[in-house]
C-alpha cells in the first residue's frame, strides 16, 4: 500500500494547494496518483447535491476527475468522471473514478466532520472508511489523502486525523500555513502526531502571505532551527492561488493551465522525491 495523509497546522493552511500541486506534479512524472478527501465540510448545495470543491480540485489535479463540460464546473457527483477531454487530460492518463469515492462523506455545515456529520443525524464509519482508502491505495503508486483543519480534527468521538494515519499505517506530510502563530502552531501539531505513534514524513511551508510580512520571512528559518522533522520545502504566497484552484474545477484551457503551473510550483519547491519513497507501507 502507499498512502500518504496531507493535514494542517490549521483551517486555510493551504492543504488543497499544496495537495493538488503535488498530485499534478507526480502526475507528470508519469507516477499513478489517486486522491482521497475522506470527508468535507461546508460544501455548497447544487443542483446535483453537496459539492465537494476540495475534492473535486484535488481530483482535477490528479487527472481522476474532469467536469463535463469546460462551461459546467458542476457534473453530477455520482456519475463517471473521466471525460478527460473536457479538462485537457491525456484520456490515457485519466481513470474513470466518482466524486463520491474521491469524497465519500460531505456535510452542508463548516464545522468539524464529527459535528457537521451529527448536524444531519449521521455518524461517520471509520472502519468502512480506513477499509476503503486501502484498497484504493493498492491499485496507485501512491495514494494522497487530504484532511479537514487539523492534526487532532475529529471524525467521530474516538477518531482523530491522526488516528486515522495510524489506522492506515500512512505518514502524515504537514502543511504549516506560514503566518504570525505558525511556529506554536506547527510545534504542537508534529508533537500530537508523535505522541500518537503516527510517522511523520516531514512538513512544507506553505506562505501567505508576501515578502515583507516579518513574521512569514522567519518562520521558516526557525521552525527548521526549532524542529528535527524533515524540511520538505516551502511554497510561495501566491496571490491568485484561489483562482488558480478554481481553473482546475471549470476545465478545458483553465484546467490544463492551472495543473501545469502547479507541477511546476511543486516540481521547484517541494522535494517529491520523499514523498514517493516514503508513502509506502512499512515492511
Amino acid at each position: 500500500m502507499s498512502a500518504l495523509v496531507v493535514t494542517g497546522t490549521d483551517t486555510g493552511a493551504g492543504k488543497t494547494l499544496v495537495t493538488a500541486a503535488i498530485a499534478a506534479a507526480l502526475r507528470a512524472r508519469g507516477v499513478r496518483i489517486g486522491v482521497a478527501k475522506p470527508a468535507e465540510t461546508g460544501c455548497p448545495r447544487r443542483a446535483d447535491g453537496l459539492y465537494p470543491e476540495d475534492a473535486a480540485t484535488l481530483a482535477a489535479a490528479a487527472a481522476v476527475w474532469s467536469p463535463a463540460s469546460p462551461a459546467s464546473p458542476v457534473s453530477s457527483v455520482a456519475a463517471p468522471v473521466a471525460r478527460a477531454a473536457a479538462s485537457g487530460i491525456d484520456a490515457a492518463a485519466a481513470t474513470t473514478e466518482t466524486l463520491d469515492v474521491v469524497c465519500p462523506y460531505r456535510f452542508p455545515d463548516p464545522l468539524a466532520p464529527m459535528l457537521a456529520a451529527a448536524r444531519v443525524g449521521t455518524t461517520i464509519d471509520v472502519a468502512a472508511l480506513v477499509g476503503a482508502l486501502t484498497a484504493r491505495a493498492t491499485d496507485v503508486d501512491v495514494l494522497l489523502i487530504e484532511g479537514a483543519g487539523g492534526v487532532l480534527v475529529p471524525l467521530t468521538a474516538a477518531v482523530t486525523y491522526a488516528d486515522l494515519a495510524r489506522m492506515l499505517d500512512a505518514p502524515v506530510l504537514l502543511v504549516v500555513g506560514s503566518r504570525l502563530g505558525a511556529i506554536n502552531h506547527a510545534l504542537l501539531s508534529l508533537e500530537a502526531l508523535r505522541t500518537r505513534g503516527v510517522r511523520v514524513l516531514g512538513y512544507v511551508v506553505n506562505r501567505l502571505a508576501p515578502a515583507g510580512d516579518l513574521a512569514v520571512d522567519t518562520n521558516t528559518d526557525l521552525l527548521r532551527d526549532l524542529s528535527a522533522e524533515r524540511f520538505l520545502g516551502e511554497l510561495p504566497y501566491l496571490a491568485d492561488g484561489t483562482d488558480t484552484l478554481r481553473g482546475l474545477r471549470e476545465g478545458g484551457a483553465a484546467a490544463h493551465a492551472a495543473r501545469t503551473r502547479l507541477a511546476a510550483l511543486a516540481s521547484a519547491h517541494i522535494d517529491l522525491d520523499a514523498l514517493v519513497t516514503a508513502g509506502h507501507r512499512r515492511a
